[in-house]
């Protein structure tokens, strides 16, 4: 009911062209942005490296638990031995201190428990909210007030504190990387939660939402078909903003040592070991400082890039410039008030005349 393909004449012709499709549209508008395209890569180069982890470090011939004793300087505490932190053909980026486990190694597979668990919390903070959002947006008042104040609830609730508290009484048995996901997707959701209730109150006002209610489908039927695809752009606008955010939280619990445990490695936990490093060893610290300073501000960028080309009025702001003004004030006619110059010649006629 709410598929709808605006038309318009071709030059020349009385035929109608179906406008560009939804989807084309924000592939153009993506493009159009520069900034979001270099994200866009850098982030699917992340991806790609933490996909292929096995295979990168078994071209290196290494693996990311492995201690090599000899690779370090016991007598100055554990020092890499050799420049640059031990790097070599063997070791592409050196080794750890003390232990001279292979940074390469525990780096891309780092990013493998980092984007991992960013990725699968978002999803649950997206199922979970927008299932609240709607749910109190289309129940009657006492569901929305009991669903309403419930996410409340969870907006006040500090993240931080919260996910200390629950990642300390949890036993150490239970997987790290799993239990750090479900707690910032269990926690973090309030806020997507009201955007979506927010929005699916403004699109039950509109003529085709009502226009399915006389038709008599059902509370279900109109959230899937009318309800939801008006809810994907603010959604996926959000969610792209998400994963950097659940990046430097699951990063903050492993640097303060609740998060992802030894000898699973993680770019907060490498921090968290290298904080003595940074003079003796200033490797071990920037790599993973850099890793995860280069991801969130590509994820960041990029959910900008997306917000923006998700927005219909992106392409009216885009097109308002100071060159365009220019360019119809040079080509535009004088004003009604303006005053034409005349020349000396044709003045002196009339003058005579």
């Amino acid at each position: 009911m709410s598929e709808v393909l605006a038309a318009s004449p071709a030059a020349g012709t009385d035929t109608p062209v179906p406008a560009a499709s939804g989807a084309r549209q924000f592939w153009r508008r993506l493009r159009a942005q520069r900034a979001a395209l270099v994200a866009a890569a850098v982030v699917a180069l992340l991806v790609l490296v933490a996909l292929a982890a096995p295979l990168l470090t078994a071209l290196e011939g290494q693996d990311p638990t492995t201690y090599h004793p000899d690779l370090v300087d016991s007598a100055r505490g554990g020092v890499p031995i050799g420049s640059f932190g031990g790097a070599g053909a063997h070791h592409w980026l050196g080794v750890e201190p003390q232990t001279g486990r292979d940074l390469f190694a525990r780096l891309v597979y780092g990013a493998r428990v980092s984007l991992g668990v960013a990725l699968a919390a978002t999803l649950i903070q997206i199922a979970i909210g927008v299932a609240v959002g709607v749910t109190a947006a289309l129940g009657n008042r006492w569901v929305d007030q009991l669903l309403s104040r419930a996410t409340d609830i969870i907006v006040s609730m500090p993240l931080m504190i919260m996910a200390l508290a629950l990642l300390a009484v949890v036993p150490s048995s239970f997987p790290r990387p799993v239990l750090v996901t479900l707690v910032i997707g269990l926690i973090a959701w309030g806020n997507i939660a009201k955007i979506v209730r927010a929005q699916t109150l403004t699109l039950k006002g509109l003529d085709h939402v009502a226009a399915a209610r006389l038709s008599g489908w059902g509370t279900v039927r109109i959230a899937r078909r009318e309800l939801l695809p008006g809810l994907a752009a603010p959604v996926i606008t959000y969610a792209a903003l998400l994963v950097p955010a659940n990046i430097s939280v699951e990063a903050a619990l492993s640097f303060l040592g609740v998060g992802v445990k030894p000898p699973t490695p993680s770019w907060g936990q490498m921090l968290t070991a290298a904080d003595v490093w940074y003079q003796a060893a200033p490797q071990y610290l920037m790599l993973p400082a850099g890793a995860l300073f280069v991801t969130v501000v590509a994820l960041t960028v990029l959910g900008d890039g997306v917000r923006t080309a998700l927005d219909p009025r992106a392409a009216s702001r885009l097109r308002i410039g100071t060159g365009r003004r220019r360019e119809s004030g040079t080509d535009a006619g004088p004003g009604p008030g303006a005053q034409t110059a005349t020349p000396p010649g044709e003045a002196r006629k009339e003058s005579t005349a």
